[in-house]
């Protein structure tokens, strides 16, 4: 007799853009299909592998309210978003993974007319200049209010006010709206081309796409079950794609190595029949150096091969679920 699911557990992507493409592709890896119902205007869809599992196609902002509401168990939405919504993010979702795309930064950009302006520490001194000289105020364009605020608090920076930018925020201080911006970019051509700057400790959030669940979601024991089983392929690809198989022939006990392995290069040890053939996985970065101390030990021969999926009893990333939501 199978278990019957009677709760879906309900994964909310981006439903446009580069961020829906790299969202398909990031769970294409893991081997599991995203399906977008009728087709581009439909809003819910399916993972093909796994029923039971709901897609909802939802704008990033969408995305974070519906987490932080537990309307949805999981969601692709960046980090800034996140941080600049909810003051108290960590106690509402759980960032389970970076995922390598939609990456940005949330910076702090001053004129470059600014010469002697290269720090938080530099901008309150200009503040407080500025106050004095016009009886008023420096201004800051953004739209990151929240992460503003408290970056600012954070840095001491306090005699200031925000003007919240509705347009291309990179032009306000020429077009005279401010003095300053807080944006965010990824190469910093933009703010270049309009002859800004990010100051030396200006860089107030490194961010990206993540995996993130919502603490407040109904979690039972259906949903519980099928997060285990989708979070177990996105480990085991995660685990494969930064890691090789290396294999040799050692003329002594294979089980004597694989310790030593382990502890010189964090390797990990898979044992077949033959005592004297050591197999290990290997964190991709340090199978060059394996591979050499092995043929130091006697091996003649040292292969090392991609992997597919490594599926493991412990998975990181339920575990860090299963924290949160019990």
């Amino acid at each position: 007799m199978t278990d019957t699911v009677t709760t879906p557990l309900i994964i909310a992507v981006p439903s446009k853009g580069r961020l829906q493409e790299n969202t398909a592709k990031f769970f294409a890896r893991a081997g599991l299909t995203v399906a977008q119902g009728r087709g581009a205007r439909d809003y819910r869809g399916t993972i093909q592998e796994m029923p039971g599992v709901e897609i909802a196609f939802l704008s990033a902002s969408e995305i974070v309210s519906q987490l932080a509401n537990g309307n949805v168990h999981m969601g692709v939405t960046g980090e800034d978003l996140v941080r600049e919504t909810l003051a108290d993010a960590d106690a509402r979702m759980e960032l389970l993974q970076p995922l390598g795309f939609g990456h940005a930064n949330v910076v702090v950009a001053v004129p470059q007319a600014w010469i002697d302006v290269k720090t938080m520490a530099d901008l309150e001194d200009v503040a407080a200049s500025y106050r004095a000289r016009r009886g008023e105020r420096m201004r800051v364009a953004t739209k990151y209010i929240h992460l503003t605020q408290r970056y600012f608090a954070r840095t001491g920076v306090t005699d200031y006010r925000i003007v919240e930018s509705l347009g291309a925020t990179e032009g306000a201080p020429a077009a005279g709206q401010a003095e300053l911006i807080v944006d965010i970019t990824t190469t910093g051509a933009t703010l270049r081309a309009n002859a800004l700057k990010i100051l030396d400790d200006g860089v107030m959030l490194e961010s990206q796409a993540n995996l993130v669940a919502s603490v407040k979601a109904d979690w039972n024991d259906s949903t519980k079950k099928l997060a285990r089983s989708l979070l177990a392929r996105i480990a085991a690809e995660e685990d494969a794609r930064t890691s090789r198989e290396v294999r040799a022939r050692i003329p002594y006990s294979a089980s004597m190595y694989a310790q030593q392995a382990e502890e010189l290069f964090k390797a990990r040890a898979i044992f077949g029949t033959n005592s004297e053939v050591v197999t290990l996985v290997c964190p991709l970065e340090r199978t060059p150096a394996l591979a050499d101390w092995l043929i130091m030990q006697g091996a003649k021969h040292v292969t090392v091969s991609a992997l597919d999926y490594v599926f493991s009893a412990v998975n990181p990333l339920y575990e860090k679920l299963a924290k949160r939501i019990g």
